[in-house]
Order: structure tokens, then C-alpha cells, then sequence
């Protein structure tokens, strides 16, 4: 994936929380700028928009090497709803729409606290790079790399991966409320787990989001892009 063609899907300008998206593929299309960001049914497109933006500023930043995929994570959703996006940054094509657990130490249903540290068994956001895999606890699990310091750049420190585990089933929600929670970790349904990490894993990008005032003014990847100052 080059620069050039994540620039050529989104805008060269990073976006904000409020940023309005341009739909592509099987809904009408409009086009602002360059900006081609893909519609997915009940995803938020702005958040969307935000990760595309984040992803081609990581790559002007020389903080990711051409990228195959971008993975979407909206935590501002309940885990109840499927709320992962995985995206071919080649064709812009959507791959997986998934349900996605969050850390016990984020919450509930809804997640609406996040950490970067050790033993707090919560989520983090920001952007990752996806490394590489290997057989854990957990199975078959994939490294996750923070790029955004102070929120996520403990990630590895913290074993913070993609896995699949039991607890993720649909099945679970009519009596519990809820999926099952991870330890921060974004865990998916076991029966699609492998597949989607062998197709995110060895540099592509990840985008956990969630409308936290501090990470959204801090994140060089955010707002005003750093590769551009």
C-alpha cells in the first residue's frame, strides 16, 4: 500500500471528531477533495473518515510502511453492536464487520474509561501497527504496536493483542447484556479470529476510537498532522 494511494482515499489533511465523510462503493457517492472513504452500514462516518486521515498522516510520518489494511475499532458503541471495520487499503473494499469485546477495566457494555497502563485491564485507542503472531494464552494472537504516546505506545509491554476467545458470542447478549470482556485486549469471535489476523497482521494499521478529549488533542495523528508541520 503506498503513500500515495491512502492519500489518494482520503483527504492529505487530517480530520476532526466532526468531519464529514464522502460514501463509496454500493451507496451514492460524493466526493470532497480527494477524499474517498468507504459507507459501511451502521458505522459512524466520521470515525471513518478520522481513521482513514490518521492512517495516510502515518504513513507521511514515516510511522507505517505501506499498510495493506486498516482496522476500525469504535468503542464509542456498545459491544453489543458490531462495531470493527476491516478495510483493503488496495480496493477500499470492506472485509470484516465484526463484534469486538473491550477490557473489564473499560466498562460494561458501553467501554468509557481507557488506559495505557500495566495491570488496569483496559482498552486503549489510538493508532497501532499490527506485528507479528504468535500461540499464547489466548491462541493464536497478534501483536499490537501503540504509535500514539501516552495511550497506546505500552501496548506491547502490556500484551495487548488481537485473539479470539469463547467469551465473544452473540449467543451470550439476550442474557448477560453484554459480550464477555477481555483484559484490554480486542478479542473477536473465535470461528473468524484467525482469518482476520492473518490478513490485518505484518504492518497493517489499527484504529481504536473512542471521543476522549485528551487523546483527540494529543494525538500526533489527529487534528493537524505532524508529518505536515
Amino acid at each position: 500500500m503506498s503513500n500515495g494511494h491512502i492519500q489518494a482515499a482520503v483527504a492529505t489533511s487530517s480530520s476532526g471528531a466532526g468531519a464529514k465523510v464522502a460514501s463509496t462503493g454500493a451507496s451514492p457517492a460524493s466526493t470532497t477533495g480527494a477524499r474517498s472513504v468507504p459507507a459501511v452500514t451502521g458505522a459512524n462516518p466520521a470515525v471513518l473518515d478520522m481513521a482513514f486521515a490518521a492512517a495516510s498522516c502515518a504513513v507521511r510520518a514515516g510511522a507505517a510502511t505501506a499498510p495493506e489494511t486498516l482496522t476500525v475499532i469504535d468503542y464509542s458503541k456498545p459491544s453489543t453492536e458490531k462495531r470493527m471495520y476491516v478495510f483493503d487499503l488496495n480496493s477500499n473494499a470492506v472485509l470484516y464487520t465484526e463484534l469486538v469485546a473491550h477490557g473489564q477495566g473499560s466498562g460494561e457494555n458501553l467501554a468509557t474509561r481507557f488506559s495505557n497502563e500495566p495491570n488496569t485491564h483496559a482498552s486503549s485507542l489510538g493508532l497501532f501497527v499490527a506485528r507479528g503472531t504468535y500461540i499464547g494464552k489466548n491462541g493464536y494472537s497478534l501483536r499490537l504496536d501503540g504509535l500514539d504516546q501516552g495511550f497506546n505506545d505500552r501496548a506491547l509491554e502490556r500484551a495487548i493483542v488481537m485473539h479470539g476467545a469463547p467469551y465473544v458470542n452473540p449467543a451470550a447478549i439476550p442474557s448477560m447484556g453484554r459480550l464477555g470482556r477481555s483484559w484490554g485486549c480486542p478479542a473477536l469471535r473465535p470461528a473468524i479470529a484467525r482469518e482476520v489476523i492473518d490478513r490485518v497482521k505484518d504492518g497493517g494499521l489499527v484504529f481504536a476510537y473512542f471521543p476522549d478529549a485528551d487523546w483527540l488533542k494529543a494525538s500526533r495523528y489527529l487534528g493537524t498532522c505532524a508529518a505536515a508541520q
